[in-house]
């Protein structure tokens, strides 16, 4: 096994331990609200950085942050210390890198229309199967004719383009239905006016700086400010899934290292499983089943284990269950189904102390050496070394300052695009249009009249013709008028 140290989750009959070559396998923290999962996640996040594996996490709550400082001495904290019996326990801050799609609270996260890729964004933009396949005609439109798809804008002159040109495109791609442009367009306006064309554009985000490590070995926690996110629910579980493509496409396959490559917290898990179109949860089971493959380790924090397809669940070997409330014939179900989830222990009511837990108190089951669940145990979770509780702003700002990463993502790159390509084709041909019709006009001005005709002549000639027209017009109304009054 690895030499790394083991994570100290907790004590129940005995401490009890994640493995870091069995970290890779997943896990679940889930409880209901203010009974101790965001500790939890701290103190695992500070375990696999201590071992020195690289973490991403997003703070949906603002008090994430402090995990950069150490923890203010408490006597609380000496008095778990104790209990649990924690020999080594040592007050400290962790190498911290902050992140924000605005890139107010750490360094800007982007990446390009192209890399986010059709399947995700129709998911983004809850597009029909009629508009997701439009979406896909431009994607495959734009690489046929080699035009970059970077930001929100450059889409949007795509989508303009191929419906504008659908008759000629029809034959190749297939059917390209105005109202479906249409619909799209709409669905981006609204997530442009949510913010999102922060997110799409250049220097994307490179992958290799969420998976960087200090000078003393220990990985980088990478923190997502999400406080403001998680409100574009939607736009929140995008991002984070997209992240977990990326790495899904770009990692070298390892098998099962010694410690895992990285770690993947996914908070309020259930926003990426609600309203899920079955394309977008095959290939979230998907990535979830190889990633492991990969070194990465994902781990979802949400309040009850079934916010979780079962195909999804059944792949998270590693468990921390906090107390859930039993109020409803629902609630109850809900606790049931979470208590059958663990490996029993003879010596637990498992289903009964979900229900009675406090705060800081979670049922544990991780895996042992050969692969296995071990028994769940009632446990007192470790506190972490770092601050419980956010940074101050002239903290948060002091950290980014000394950030490996400062000034490499802060100044947006605007590079020649779709949106330009097309915007400079369309000036051309309105320009030659232009040219023609001038041509055209000089022609007709130096066109001698038919049957040699004077210029008074042909004008009034097309006087008398333009008047018989309408004279024609005004008898035959008359008609019918006398037609419809006899009869």
């Amino acid at each position: 096994m690895s030499d790394s140290p083991p994570i100290l989750i907790g004590k129940g009959q005995e401490q009890r331990f994640l493995l870091p070559a069995l970290g890779n396998r997943h896990g679940l923290v889930a409880g209901a609200t203010g009974t101790g999962k965001t500790v939890t996640l701290q103190v695992l996040a500070e375990g696999f950085a201590r071992m020195g594996t690289p973490v991403f996490l997003a703070d949906v709550k603002g008090d994430l942050s402090g995990l950069a400082v150490p923890i203010t001495p408490h006597p609380k904290v000496d008095e778990r210390i104790e209990k649990i019996g924690i020999e080594d326990y040592q007050a400290r801050g962790w190498p911290t890198i902050f992140w924000d799609v605005e890139g107010k609270l750490g360094h800007p996260v982007r990446t390009t229309i192209t890399e986010m890729g059709p399947l995700l964004l129709a998911g983004l933009l809850e597009l029909n199967d009629t508009q997701e396949g439009v979406l896909n005609i431009a994607f495959r439109v734009a690489d046929d004719q080699g035009l970059l798809l970077l930001d929100l804008e450059d889409l949007q002159q795509m989508l303009r383009f191929i419906g504008e040109q659908r008759q000629e495109l029809a034959l190749e791609y297939g059917n390209i239905s105005p109202a479906s442009v249409a619909a799209i367009q709409r669905r981006l306006l609204v997530l442009e006016e949510q913010g999102a064309g922060d997110f799409f554009g250049e220097p994307a985000l490179q992958l290799e700086d969420l998976m960087r490590r200090a000078d003393d070995g220990a990985g980088h926690i990478n923190v997502l400010a999400a406080d403001r996110l998680i409100r574009k629910p939607r736009l929140y579980a995008t991002i984070l899934l997209w992240l977990l493509s990326e790495l899904f496409e770009e990692l070298p396959e390892v098998g099962d290292p010694e410690r895992p490559e990285l770690v993947f917290f996914f908070d309020e898990a259930h926003l990426l499983f609600d309203k899920a179109p079955p394309a977008l949860l095959e290939s979230v089971e998907q990535i979830v089943r190889l990633i492991r493959s990969k070194g990465v380790g994902v781990y979802f924090i949400t309040q009850n284990p079934a916010d979780v397809p079962e195909d999804v669940l059944g792949q998270l070997g590693n468990r921390v269950q906090h107390a859930l409330r039993a109020y409803t014939p629902k609630d109850r179900k809900a606790v049931r189904t979470a208590a059958q989830t663990f490996r029993p222990n003879p010596a637990l009511d498992t289903e009964q102390i979900i229900t009675e837990m406090g705060v800081g108190e979670a049922l544990v089951s991780t895996l042992d050496t050969e692969g296995v669940p071990t028994q769940v145990d009632a446990c007192l979770i470790c506190p972490p070394s770092s601050r419980i509780g956010p940074l101050s702003e002239s903290e948060r700002s002091a950290a980014r300052a000394a950030s490996p990463l400062a000034g490499r993502y802060e100044e947006r790159i605007d590079r020649e695009s779709a949106a330009e390509v097309l915007l400079a084709r369309a000036k051309k041909a309105a320009a030659a249009a232009e040219k023609a019709r001038a041509k055209g006009s000089d022609k007709k001005k130096t066109r001698p009249s038919r049957r040699g005709d004077s210029p008074t002549e042909a004008a009034v000639k097309s006087f008398a013709r333009s008047f018989g027209t309408l004279l024609g017009k005004e008898i035959m109304r008359g008609v019918m008028g006398v037609l419809k009054r006899g009869s």
